[in-house]
Order: C-alpha cells, then structure tokens, then sequence
C-alpha cells in the first residue's frame, strides 16, 4: 500500500539524516517537552472538571467544556502553523516516480488525517470526560465523544492545509482564516445569547449521546474540505514545487539609502534582500507575527492570560520570536556563499554588525504592537520598554553566539520544516535559554526587587549591552576566526 511505503520512506530518510546522530539530545528534548505537555493536559483536564463544577453549579461541565471547544480548535489551528508541514515537501520525491499525482496527494490527505497530532488533545478531553461524562453516560458516552473530538481535529487539519497552501502562494491569502474566525467572532459575540458557542454545546453533547446527525455533519464537512484540499494541492503543487517564476517585471529596490554606511551598509543591503526574497525567512516572519499578534489580543482583550507569569512570558515571546527565527540559523544562509565572504577582511565582522543593526530595527515592531495591552493596561510601559531594550541587548548578544557554531549550510529556497532539521545541541540549547533565561532573571530581580525595579534592572542590562556591541561582536568574530576551517569545512559538506 502506497500509505505504508510513503511511511516507511519518511522514517528511513529521518534515520539517513547526516544530522541523526548529533542530534539526539535535541530528539530527547522533544520528547521531554512533549511528554511534559501531554501531562500539563492531563493536569488541566482534571481541574476544569472541578472548576466549571464550582464556577457554574447550574450547568454540567462538560457543556462548559464544550461551548469552549470553538477556541481549542482555534488554538490547534494556530500550533499546525508550527508544528505541521506543508504537504508539498511531501511530496516532492515522488513526483518523478510512476505514481498517479491524484492516488499520491490521495494518500498524503489521508496521512494527514490520520496523523497521531489529530489524537494530542486527547490529553486533555479523557481525563476530563472520565470525571464528567461517564457517571452519566458510561463508557459508551466517553467513547462516543472521543470520536466526535477525533473528528472535528481531522476537519482542522484539512482546514490548516487549505490556509497554508493559500498562504505558500501569496500572503493576502491570510485574510481568509482572519475572515472566517472574524465572522465567527461577530457571530458569538454581537447578538445575543452566544450563538457559536451553543451550537458547539449542542453538538458535544450530540456527540456524547451517538446522535448520528452530529457526526454525519462533521463527516460531511470533512469531505467538503478534503475535496477542496485535493484540487488545491494538485492545482498549485507544480506551482510551488517546479519553482514557476514570475514573469512580469518588478521593481527592485537597491536600498540607495544604505550607501553612506560603507561595508555595513552594504551587508545590511544583503540582510534586507535576504527577508523580502528568500521564501523561508519571509514564511518565518509571517508565522512570527501571526502568533504575535494572536499573543497580544489576547492579552488585551481577554482574561486568559493575566497572570504575571504568563504575561512575562508573551513579553519575551513577542520581543524575541521574530528575530529568534533569523538568528537561530545566523550564517546558515550564508554558508551559500562563504568563501566569497571570506575573501575580504573583516567581512564577516561587519556582516555581524548589520545582522545586529537589522533586528534591532526589527524588535519596534513588536514596541507597536505590545502598545495595544498597554493602552488596555494590560501591560506596563515600563515593562514593555524594558523587555525591549533587554531583547536587544542580551537575547540578541546570546543568539549571535551561534554564528561560532553554526556550521550547516541551509539551502537558499529551503522550506521552513527543512530548514529547522539538523539544529546542533548547542543551537537548541541557545534557543531554549533565549526564550527562559530572561522570566528567570526577571523572577530572580523581582524576588528582591519591586516589579518597577526589576523592569529598570532589565533596562539597564540591555542598554549596557547595546552600548557595548562592538565589543562583544567583535569578541564573536575573533572566534569564529579561529575555527573559520572547521566551519567552512562543515559549510561545505552540508550544500
């Protein structure tokens, strides 16, 4: 069966990375994190049950539980943009092979449907339901509603591929899934009496009871979207794959601007053209500050996350992420054209300097954003401010270590799922403390400290560091300079 050897093939080709054996520390994180969620689910499974017992005494709480169901599978829409390739990756291998392209996108869309992510919520409903449901409905009733939750995570996972295929081809595609749950938005909450989230109380409870008609409309909405997903994929896959170029005439831009910073200038130049060109690095922006953007209205505009921790966390997240995703893989792109780099002195200094230069201009852009919670006193400015200054100051001279150790070339039109395989021990552990070390010096300060204190700490560390940066970027160049071999070796294996 085609299914089976596609499967057989994806997990060989895993093993056959030359990246498999370096990296199993970073495999043993993922499962740890992993693990360490599904028991985070487990854990909240069981305190809703008593929560919503407590909250809401007229009500049982699985109907709370499943007019909340419309934002879990908002939620899981949003983690696919992380977690889930494309199915053109796929697909690619095989497309020289005597396969029918229909029977081969057949069986990626049924792969897709029976992924094991579709089974990761169950996590959070089982526990939930063993403590809900079945005193009223047995067994039978748990099981009934472990289908009808299996189903709906199917219907949006062909959903997310429909949007991402969307969005591979053109960004204005991304006013679809904002329409769709901005006319669900104006629907739940303009007129009265909540109509989502009843109809989501209604259909869970459909599901709980084996109502035939719950499922067959699910079920139906399952074929409508697999049906728009088949054409979609086979119209556009040869689009995306075969790398068909536009041919009409654009306007380049040169960046004239950047003349008058000499070698910098000209390295910023390179930056710039690297964001607005390169597919990966502008599919990294976009999935950036869509979460962004999602982690700041909710901030705003709800009461989900107003406990102090989580909102230092989303402070960090929305400040780091963007640059994170560039700097995580800093001199990976350009182990394209390495030894051009080093054919002229200090290139790689001043290449260093505009990398540092850009994302500092880069992290104003979450500043903006991170506005709206401080106009909803959300967020104090102090903090905002400062979590600014310390993004640029520390986060960013921490992640401009790795230009010392990365030593993979990524290719230039390398998707984003490709180009985050064979990340280095070190590489995952810069990143992870990039994300946590900051909440833990800020815990740290304001354990001593006011929570104004702390801020102001945390600003002057950074400008410490901004005002130090030629320092400690040349102290990275020196040693990148001492392994130059060893990297441009490394450089050199991986194109």
């Amino acid at each position: 069966m085609l299914l089976s050897i596609i499967r057989q093939n994806q997990k060989l080709a895993a093993k056959r990375n030359p990246a498999f054996d370096r990296n199993r520390f970073a495999k043993f994180l993922i499962y740890f994190m992993v693990a360490f969620w599904a028991a985070y689910l487990i854990f909240i499974g069981v305190m809703l049950s008593f929560a919503f017992e407590d909250i809401f005494p007229s009500m049982e709480p699985y109907h709370i539980m499943n007019q909340g169901l419309i934002y879990l599978l908002i939620l899981d829409f949003l983690l696919r943009f992380m977690l889930q390739p494309a199915m053109s990756q796929e697909i690619k291998p095989y497309l020289l092979m005597p396969v029918k392209k229909n029977k081969l996108v057949d069986t990626l869309l049924l792969q897709s449907g029976i992924s094991s992510y579709n089974f990761f919520w169950f996590f959070l409903i089982i526990p939930f339901a063993l403590l809900t449901i079945i005193r009223f409905y047995g067994l039978t009733g748990i099981l009934c509603y472990l289908c009808g939750i299996w189903l709906l995570m199917v219907m949006n996972s062909y959903w997310y591929l429909i949007c991402k295929t969307l969005l591979n081809e053109k960004l204005l595609y991304i006013l679809l899934p904002i329409g769709v749950y901005g006319l669900l938005a104006g629907t739940e909450f303009i007129p009265e009496g909540n109509p989502v989230s009843t109809f989501m109380m209604n259909l869970g409870e459909g599901f709980i009871e084996g109502n035939i008609l719950a499922f067959l409309g699910v079920i139906a909405a399952i074929l409508l979207l697999l049906l728009v997903n088949r054409k979609l994929q086979l119209h556009f896959i040869y689009n995306e794959i075969a790398k068909v170029e536009d041919t009409k005439m654009k306007h380049v831009s040169e960046y004239k601007f950047l003349d008058r910073y000499g070698d910098v200038g000209e390295y910023l130049r390179l930056e710039l053209k690297l964001c607005f060109r390169n597919k990966t690095v502008k599919t990294q922006f976009r999935m950036g500050f869509i979460i962004m953007l999602a982690f700041s209205a909710l901030i705003a505009f709800t009461d989900v996350y107003d406990g102090t921790g989580m909102i230092n966390f989303i402070c960090i997240y929305n400040f780091a992420i963007l640059s994170i995703m560039t700097l995580g893989q800093v001199m990976s792109f350009e182990g394209n054209y390495l030894d051009g780099l080093m054919s002229r002195k200090e290139s790689i200094y001043n290449l260093l300097r505009a990398k540092y230069y850009l994302n500092c201009i880069i992290v104003f852009i979450p500043f903006l954003i991170m506005m709206i919670p401080v106009a909803k006193g959300k967020i104090p400015f102090l903090m905002a401010l400062s979590y600014m200054l310390f993004t640029a100051g520390f986060v960013f001279a921490m992640m401009l270590q790795l230009a010392v150790y990365n030593k993979k070339t990524l290719p230039l039109n390398a998707n984003v799922m490709r180009s985050n395989r064979g990340s280095s021990l070190f590489q995952t552990i810069i990143i992870s403390c990039a994300f946590f070390l900051p909440l833990i010096i800020n815990k740290a300060l304001t354990a001593f400290f006011e929570q104004d204190t702390a801020c102001i700490i945390m600003m002057i560390i950074g400008l410490l560091l901004i005002a130090t940066h030629n320092i400690w970027i040349k102290n990275i160049y020196n040693r990148f300079m001492k392994r130059r071999y060893e990297n441009m070796e490394g450089f050199r294996d991986s194109r």
